[in-house]
């Protein structure tokens, strides 16, 4: 297959109205707000939301300078778990980019652990504005228990997700139909999953216009 979006069935494809939609709302202004280490730092507001979920090092904070075309919104760090904040990024006050910090990177400490994933329940927890969950997942290692773990507690509190594949340059065609596949069965199981995954490379700005249009729909 080709191209950057690959869907599971009963995904629909992205018209070209929906793209040039995406690629409009993403051309606008976008800056960095604030970042919350704690429930009460986070802010109030009246637009939509969407968050970026993922382990550590998915490739994050890349993924989000592509999507806005800025070099250096989202801070790129060569250390796993750097991001130890949500973060929030305001594109055109229509919509809320959410960077929530990255999980299952096992030199952090028990207690930094446990902070960062008391931090994540309590945004995820009655949200109103939160309309999905970018669910990022490493196209070279596929899902994760930790990814697991997410998507049940997202199902559990009824908040809708939907995958985003990463860094699909470092993988052959035939390894990522395979991934997709699995990935097709494994969500089948998840009321709140979104039916499409969309496939992205930030290095090779693959998917993006597809995800642009997929948040576009999101937004004010």
């Amino acid at each position: 297959m080709a191209g950057g979006r690959r869907s599971v069935p009963g995904a629909a494809a992205a018209d070209p109205e929906r793209i040039e939609r995406g690629r409009r709302l993403f051309a606008q202004d976008c800056r960095f707000v604030t970042g919350a280490a704690t429930l009460a730092g986070i802010p109030e507001g009246d637009v939509p939301e969407v968050a970026f979920a993922g382990r550590s090092n998915v490739g994050k904070s890349s993924l989000l300078n592509a999507l806005t075309t800025r070099h250096g919104l989202a801070k790129v760090s060569r250390t796993p778990g750097r991001t130890r904040q949500i973060n929030f990024f305001a594109l055109a006050n229509k919509l809320m980019l959410v960077d929530l910090p990255g999980y299952g990177y096992a030199k952090a400490g028990k207690s930094e652990i446990a902070a960062w994933n008391r931090l994540l329940a309590n945004y995820l927890k009655g949200r109103a504005r939160l309309r999905r969950v970018c669910l990022l997942i490493d196209a070279r290692l596929g899902p994760a228990d930790s990814d697991r773990l997410l998507m049940k507690k997202l199902d559990h509190l009824g908040v809708s997700y939907q995958v985003v594949l990463t860094k699909s340059d470092k993988v052959t065609g035939a390894a990522l139909d395979s991934l997709l596949v699995r990935l097709a069965e494994e969500l089948g199981g998840f009321a709140a999953a979104h039916p499409e995954v969309i496939v992205t490379s930030a290095r090779e700005r693959r998917g993006l216009s597809e995800l642009r249009a997929a948040l576009a729909d999101l937004a004010n």
